[in-house]
């Protein structure tokens, strides 16, 4: 059966215009000639168009020197690094789509950074997430996350309003490429980052087609509601800022390190940097540094002795080359990057803190009241939804349990059940007051106090917590289940939970909104969802209303 797609990368090149001679002229070449890479002018694409291929034998692979050492048995075994660069303007917009090692003849200058996160976020299954990179602003660890089988938004714990995110992969949602016409009911998957790795097409008209396809969808269509977070967190773009921002670092460079700039692997060479084992660093001068990893405090030390002013625009020059190979300078690079890029730094303007990431200026908690309001609103579910009773006037917790269980009758009372708590055995822990036939743990509460709603939140967590963690308690809990439920709810052996239900009303009587919430609850509840859906548990906020509510309700 013929093949119909390919998985290549394609990046964007907003800034080259889109005729034969200017592709070419974009790229170095003084490293195609390194190369040895062949020049060649496709014509059956249509378009305008320009494809270039190499393929270089470097000297033994980098394990063959050591295991000659160990083994005492000399062995040589070169390396042929190839790969394939096609240029090519679709509607006026130039693509870069290359194979193999081709992703190293696109000089980093050129690319969108975010053009395939654009894509990522509009068109992949936010329920099915296979990995991301992201980055939290203010802390040095970059955070890599892989699932195989995938998983959604909430369960890989992305959405933060201080976390950068660069890269996504995951199930595309029914995009109209080529792949899509022949993919027999297979999941196509994607990969967006600073380029986008997906199947395209292989026949000329198939692969502009596409190639068309992924400019509609990045200009007219909106981002995923579950995925446009990450469009939140932009750079700071006002020049009066950033002039401030630069004139502080570059007094910051200057001093001795406090501990304020820190080391930073790129974004977008998560990849390559773990296949690197040399680097050869360069700033300011021809001198070259040599070293078996990024050396930050060589850094720091050549941007000091420049003068003022003048030591962002020395890294912002100085280059910072990766390679596989131990003696790089017979080895085709990996990559070459701006030294800048390597660095995170802390700055503060007035009562406003920034951070420096991948060249960029962001504002630490820029976002965040919004993140925090955006974030509460979703929590909160009508208690119609569930079907539950008005709550009685003057009736107590444990009255309002009951007269949900009547309601429900599938719904399990649970109220005043314990466990033993296994960390303590004086203790014991109730989980849930209610729990509906798929797993689902209802907690119930009244309160008019921050206190008493964060009591509740704060059981919610160690339920949680034990049924996750601690086998014994799991166990404890599946028993009681099959037991008051008269073998009518089972629980898996190995059960924990994925929801939670906090049914709530307000002692005084009025509505319960995120609105109502004291301040200290509105960030707690938001830092403990935050904390939940890390482990996979969705949480929901049900405000129960009272009889006289909904009379009001009805009347208005």
């Amino acid at each position: 059966m013929a093949t119909h797609t390919a998985v290549r990368t394609v990046y964007r090149l907003p800034t080259v215009s889109p005729t034969p001679e200017a592709m070419f002229e974009a790229l170095d070449h003084e490293q195609l000639d390194r190369l040895g890479a062949e020049l060649h002018h496709p014509v059956v694409l249509g378009v305008p168009a320009v494809y270039l291929t190499y393929g270089k034998e470097e000297a033994a692979d980098t394990w063959c020197a050591p295991n000659a050492r160990t083994t005492g048995i000399p062995v040589f075994e070169p390396v042929r690094r190839t790969g394939a660069l096609l240029l090519l303007a679709v509607d006026g917009q130039v693509y870069a789509v290359t194979c193999g090692n081709g992703y190293r003849l696109v000089p980093d200058a050129l690319k969108d950074k975010r053009f395939g996160l654009c894509f990522a976020i509009r068109m992949i299954d936010p329920r099915h997430i296979s990995g991301a990179v992201t980055k939290a602003l203010g802390r040095p660890r970059t955070d890599i996350s892989l699932v195989a089988a995938g998983t959604s938004v909430p369960a890989l714990g992305i959405r933060d309003q201080a976390r950068v995110v660069r890269h996504l992969g995951g199930h595309l949602d029914d995009v109209p490429l080529t792949r899509s016409r022949h993919a027999n009911g297979r999941a196509c998957t994607a990969q967006g980052g600073v380029g986008l790795r997906l199947p395209l097409g292989i026949e000329p008209a198939d692969l502009v087609e596409d190639l068309r396809t992924i400019t509609r969808v990045c200009q007219d269509d909106i981002p995923h509601p579950e995925l446009e977070f990450v469009d939140h967190i932009v750079p700071v773009t006002d020049t009066v800022t950033r002039a401030a921002l630069e004139a502080a670092l570059d007094r910051l460079l200057g001093a001795p390190a406090d501990g304020r700039i820190s080391f930073s692997v790129p974004l977008d060479l998560h990849e390559t940097y773990a296949e690197a084992t040399a680097y050869r660093t360069c700033i300011g001068s021809t001198e070259v540094y040599l070293c078996d990893n990024f050396d930050l405090e060589y850094v720091l030390t050549r941007a000091r002795i420049h003068r003022p002013g003048t030591r962002i625009a020395a890294l912002r020059d100085g280059t910072v080359t990766l390679h596989r190979d131990p003696s790089p300078r017979s080895s085709v690079p990996l990559a070459t990057t701006h030294a800048l890029d390597w660095i995170q730094a802390d700055v503060s303007l007035g009562p406003r803190t920034y951070c420096l990431l991948d060249g960029d200026w962001y504002e630490l908690g820029a976002c965040y009241i919004d993140s925090v309001r955006d974030n509460l609103q979703q929590l909160f579910t009508d208690a119609a939804v569930y079907g539950l009773p008005p709550w009685p006037e003057g009736a107590s917790e444990r009255a309002y349990n009951r007269a949900v269980s009547m309601a429900r009758p599938e719904w399990l009372f649970l109220d005043g059940e314990f466990i033993n708590n296994p960390l303590k055995r004086t203790d014991r822990v109730e989980i849930c007051d209610l729990l509906t036939p798929d797993g689902a743990l209802v907690l119930v509460k009244q309160s008019g106090s921050s206190g008493s709603f964060s009591h509740l939140l704060g059981q919610a967590q160690v339920a949680v917590e034990l049924l996750v963690n601690s086998p014994e308690a799991r166990c404890q809990f599946v028993r009681r289940v099959a037991r008051d439920s008269d073998g009518r709810i089972m629980l898996a052996e190995d059960f924990t939970p994925r929801r939670l239900v906090l049914a709530v009303r307000h002692k005084s009587g009025a509505t319960f909104t995120p609105d109502s919430l004291f301040a200290f609850s509105q960030i707690t509840l938001h830092q403990t969802a935050r904390e939940l859906t890390t482990r996979g548990v969705s949480i929901e906020v049900v405000p129960v209303p009272t009889a006289a509510e909904i009379a009001r309700t009805t009347a208005a």
